[in-house]
């Protein structure tokens, strides 16, 4: 199996307006042709405004797997590389394989390791803290971004763990 990276999209395709789908047309002729060679690629392209990837949806059509990277809430940038990894289009993967999750860089005895967490823990790890600390579900809501019911259903879970 081949492998070709390609860093960073927009700079690599110049034919036609970023927006425009049609324009995407011979690169996507030509990733399918990659593909029937058994060639895999990997395209790294940046966000836009609003987070999302810059240019016309239909990029994502072809592909198996899109990866978005966000940075942590609470992230400094002394804490090097730090990201939450969200599969936002995964063919093939589901379930608890497709969850989000933190990864971060460490180095431990001179060795560079990967640590992983899920980021639903964190999310409710924040919650309790907040829950313990006499806040209401609106406003833990409010403050992580997260809907009221989310909320409640991590509460009701971690009280049903016996962890609040």
């Amino acid at each position: 199996m081949e492998l070709l990276v390609l860093d960073n999209l927009s700079t690599l395709v110049s034919d036609g307006r970023e927006n425009d789908a049609e324009s995407w047309d011979s690169m996507q002729r030509w990733l399918l042709r990659l593909r029937r060679r058994g060639i895999s690629v990997l395209m790294i392209h940046h966000a836009g405004r609003g987070d999302n990837a810059r240019g016309t949806s239909k990029r994502e059509d072809v592909l198996d797997t899109v990866i978005h990277l966000k940075r942590p809430e609470g992230y400094l940038p002394v804490e090097g590389a730090r990201f939450e990894v969200h599969l936002t289009k995964a063919r093939g993967v589901v379930g608890d394989d497709a969850a989000p999750f933190e990864a971060k860089l460490e180095c431990l005895n001179g060795r560079h390791l990967w640590a992983m967490r899920d980021v639903v823990d964190l999310d409710t790890e924040q919650v309790i803290e907040m829950t313990k600390g006499r806040m209401s579900t609106r406003d833990i809501a409010a403050e992580l971004g997260m809907s009221k019911s989310t909320v409640a259903r991590i509460q009701a879970k971690v009280r049903q763990e016996s962890r609040l």
